[in-house]
């Protein structure tokens, strides 16, 4: 209440004349932000969910044992240290002592244990399984220290621990079965309740190890499309919202009232192909299509030229010239020739999905690609889906093409080898796999030298580049909007919203 005082005081509605505008300022304080998003949580088991979405949300409620900052620096997160042994088969954690879930227990290394085993379980259905297989044994000391024991040396593996797919969740938990149906996790804020498509409620975790957060609680509404949120934004009914579109997005610098966070993200744009299925078997179709797509177009048409053309590997340490990949430039000849090689001169038809809202641009993408494709005699007719239908077909590899936004990571390996090697778990999204491609993930996994690493992952990208199972098009940017009182959002390369617990409203 005292926020809400506080806002209609500096509206300059019942100040009195003669009064001084310095003798209303007010104070930093906690209250609680107002937050809009167009797409909802699509589920509640952070070792199952791909959906940005629901990654987002989750994020504010469970943690990882370390974190990556603004910077892509490991950070600590339930551990406050963690070492590797010598010889690089083991990964000691100590945990933060002050640690608690959000039912009061503490967080212990029984917890991090089950955790782990719960996602290395192959029935658990997690997806980020594959990042995980080198650890052989968990070893748990005392209360606060875990040991990792590996089958090998895994360089990737603490950059993999990152994420909120490797999110430590009570052991209890667990074992009731409840993972999924309910949120509880040791992060900065708790789950109040959740209203599917309509609302979040949440308030801030008194006892959270992280410190002071900066608001009372988050009430995040879900608004039917991002053009609803800038009007919820203009009319001061929203404090701070999570912007997609880029269109909406550069409309919001032009209100005095409000201010743009604009940060280049990890996450890529890409149309997937689906190699076993025909005529995408054939190298010969895949490079066609390759060839066939001007990538900056498609950028420039459904983005509005807000963000870069790329190869696969997006994080700055290892992202080479992607004009260097094969047939980064548009080859409509070349393509055609391919076409004929696989004895389809006269093309194909294939159907393409997209989600709605996720990202914004996935329709447009896959219109300004039909419209390509065209050219060649590809024949794309495009299904439109909403997003947890999405992301269930997704799943089950059961597309010809799709149009998807993927995560990103600081590391090569941890961003690639649940797709790229035979091992990976969501190597039934990819539905490609060969010895190089394997092999190479293999060596950056356990290469230590950073120059080695480098060139290994130049050489992935490459050879990805060339077969072709998926067209890489472009990183673009992540977006949060504010009002002007709003202070003190951290964004990452990553896209979280951790940031928020350093927010205030003044």
């Amino acid at each position: 209440m005292k926020a809400y005082f506080a806002r209609k005081l500096i509206s300059g509605a019942v100040l009195a004349a003669g009064v001084a505008m310095a003798a209303v300022a007010i104070p930093a304080q906690a209250a609680t932000l107002r937050m809009a998003w167009s797409q909802d949580a699509t589920g509640l088991d952070p070792h199952k969910q791909t959906a940005f979405s629901s990654i987002r949300l989750l994020e504010l409620i469970y943690e990882p044992l370390v974190r990556l900052d603004g910077n892509l620096q490991i950070v600590s997160g339930i551990a406050e240290s963690w070492q590797f042994s010598p010889d690089g088969k083991q990964l000691t954690f100590k945990l933060n002592a002050k640690a608690k879930f959000q039912n009061g227990a503490p967080v212990t290394s029984a917890d991090v244990k089950a955790s782990f085993q719960r996602i290395l379980d192959q029935a658990t259905g997690a997806v980020a399984r594959a990042n995980f297989l080198s650890i052989a044994s968990i070893d748990t000391p005392d209360a606060n220290t875990v040991v990792f024991n590996l089958s090998q040396p895994d360089v990737p593996l603490l950059t993999a621990m990152t994420s909120l797919n490797a999110a430590v969740v009570p052991a209890s938990e667990i074992a009731a079965g409840t993972i999924g149906t309910k949120a509880i996790g040791s992060g900065p804020f708790k789950l109040d309740s959740w209203v599917p498509n309509s609302k979040e409620v949440l308030s801030a975790n008194k006892d959270w190890a992280g410190g002071a957060i900066g608001v009372d609680g988050i009430n995040i509404s879900v608004l039917p499309d991002e053009t609803a949120i800038l009007a919820s934004l203009r009319t001061g009914q929203t404090d701070f919202a999570l912007l997609n579109d880029p269109l909406v997005a550069t409309l919001v610098p032009k209100e005095p009232k409000l201010q743009l966070t604009r940060t280049p993200v990890l996450s890529y744009n890409v149309l997937q192909l689906n190699p076993s299925r025909k005529p995408m078997d054939q190298l010969a179709v895949r490079q066609a299509i390759s060839c066939a797509i001007d990538r900056k177009d498609v950028m420039d048409t459904a983005a509005l030229g807000e963000g870069k053309v790329t190869g696969p590997l997006t994080m700055p340490l290892y992202a080479t010239d992607p004009s260097k990949l094969f047939c980064y430039t548009r080859d409509v000849a070349k393509a055609k020739k391919l076409m004929a090689d696989a004895g389809l001169a006269n093309g194909f038809t294939a159907t393409v999905i997209a989600a709605t809202g996720e990202p914004p641009t996935a329709t447009a993408e896959a219109q300004v690609i039909q419209s390509q494709l065209a050219e060649i005699g590809i024949k794309l007719d495009i299904k439109v889906m909403e997003l947890n239908v999405y992301v269930d077909t997704w799943l089950k590899g059961n597309f010809d093409m799709a149009v998807a936004l993927n995560g990103g990571s600081a590391d090569p390996y941890s961003m690639y080898n649940r797709y790229w090697t035979k091992t990976g778990n969501l190597q039934k999204v990819a539905n490609y796999i060969d010895d190089t491609l394997d092999s190479l993930m293999q060596k950056g996994r356990v290469e230590t030298d950073p120059a080695k690493r480098k060139e290994i992952f130049a050489e992935f990208e490459k050879h990805i580049a060339e077969v072709s199972p998926w067209i890489w098009l472009y990183t673009a940017y992540g977006y949060t909007a504010e009002q002007k009182n709003v202070e003190g959002f951290v964004p990452t390369p990553t896209g979280s919203l951790f940031g928020l617990t350093k927010v205030s409203i003044k």
